[in-house]
């Protein structure tokens, strides 16, 4: 299974990133009133965006390589947590397309949305 990339320094992603975590509860209600309530997936899904700027060309050749690897979002790969180094493997882009902008010398910028499947 393949990775996400890393940049040069090791990191995955730069600040500002965000993280989410999504929980989801199935509600039923019954004609005398009472609920029943049950979880639609076992655990937490997550999900980050991945914005990066200043990419060198070999950074920004390195995400497009692994964007087009991953033919968009029908590829699954393996994600690092940038906050806690998990490794969360079965991952997948949520966005369909991205753009590679590469504007000048080390002012490379992407952005990429992962996310947890199960």
């Amino acid at each position: 299974m393949d990775e996400f990339p890393r940049l040069k320094t090791g990191a995955v992603a730069q600040y500002p990133a965000q993280r989410t975590t999504r929980f989801s509860t199935q509600v039923m209600r019954f004609v005398d009133g009472s609920e029943q309530r049950f979880r639609e997936f076992g655990g937490p899904l997550r999900r980050w965006i991945v914005q990066l700027t200043m990419l060198d060309e070999e950074e920004m050749d390195a995400m497009e390589a692994f964007f087009l690897a991953e033919q968009g979002g029908y590829g699954t790969f393996t994600f690092v947590d940038p906050w806690d180094e998990t490794e969360y493997t079965g991952c997948s882009l949520e966005n369909p397309d991205v753009y590679f902008d590469f504007t000048g010398f080390h002012d490379g910028r992407t952005r990429l949305v992962v996310r947890q499947n199960r």
